[in-house]
């Protein structure tokens, strides 16, 4: 167990490889000489380049003089560490997304939504070889019928890793498959059903029409279902994915947030300005390329990797 935490740990380490340059490097060499009023304008920016978003900048940064004023003389090390506590006061608040469960032998249905070139369906394909390792039985829905690339894709996953697919013709109607999906689901003692969607934001109304058709299906088949809502974003786009968590959240309330491509950004921090500005939990992250590269998103273990220095 201690050796599962240790290379999770040196994977989200790895990962955030280019936010703790701006980070935990920065903020050390910053306050590793007497600080003065300045200091903290430099802190706020240094923030807001790692995209935590001008408000948790703000905050931190109030965070830090409120710190410094009571502890003048504390060393860079004891100020990255309150640092560190303030993150986690965020991260581990209430959030305001309370996901439902399923009632008796009911499958565990999970709708994924996301726009496009986020990493949706890869995503799902590598939820899908996670829980499998937890022993649970998984079938796939390939409810993003808007591009036949996207049922290939995700059909190749599903062979890849071994679990059931369910799937229709392109432009077929995407709440049919979930339909479909969930009574095989349920007829075969499939654990959890995960369902793809549409990933187009265009026309916003056609999107919260169909994904309120799905949910409608779900809950036809499965009462109270989908029991989770995740929304898959793509951590190179910064402070654009609270819009579209906004967008998406709109529509159909999310119950966590899955950031992928964690590892070839600089704006990690965009974990915590998803957690202050909406409340919605980061379920899991994304930090490679393999199947094995999703992670459950541990907050300790990613404050200490966000803003830890390679520099002793």
């Amino acid at each position: 167990m201690l050796n599962f935490f240790t290379t999770s740990y040196q994977k989200i380490k790895s990962a955030l490889g280019k936010t703790r340059s701006l980070l935990g490097k920065k903020i050390k060499n910053l306050f590793s000489k007497p600080w003065e009023e300045g200091s903290f304008d430099e802190l706020e920016k240094i923030l807001y380049e790692a995209d935590l978003g001008a408000g948790c900048a703000g905050e931190f940064t109030e965070h830090m003089r409120k710190f410094l004023k009571k502890n003048p003389s504390a060393s860079s090390e004891q100020i990255i560490e309150s640092l560190q506590q303030n993150a986690l006061t965020i991260l581990e608040a209430p959030s305001r997304a309370v996901p439902t469960t399923p009632a008796g032998s009911d499958p565990l249905v999970i709708l994924v939504v996301g726009v496009n070139g986020s990493g949706k369906t890869t995503t799902i394909a590598k939820l899908a070889k996670l829980l499998q390792s937890q022993n649970k039985k998984v079938l796939l829905a390939a409810g993003d019928t808007f591009r036949a690339a996207a049922i290939e894709q995700l059909t190749t996953w599903a062979e890849r890793c071994g679990v059931e697919i369910v799937k229709s013709l392109p432009k077929s109607d995407p709440s049919a498959v979930a339909f479909d999906a969930i009574t095989a689901a349920k007829a075969r003692g499939i654990d959890v059903v995960l369902i793809d969607t549409a990933g187009r934001l265009q026309n916003k109304t056609d999107l919260m029409q169909e994904l309120d058709k799905i949910k409608r299906v779900c809950s036809k088949v499965v009462p109270n279902s989908p029991h989770e809502v995740f929304l898959v974003l793509d951590a190179n786009t910064g402070q654009n994915s609270i819009d579209q968590a906004q967008t998406f959240h709109q529509f159909t309330p999310l119950t966590g947030i899955i950031l992928t491509k964690l590892d070839g950004s600089a704006k990690g921090g965009i974990v915590l300005a998803i957690y202050k500005q909406m409340g919605i939990p980061v379920r899991y992250v994304g930090i490679g390329e393999k199947a094995e590269d999703l992670m459950v998103f541990d907050p300790k273990t990613y404050v200490q990797a966000l803003f830890e220095s390679d520099e002793k």
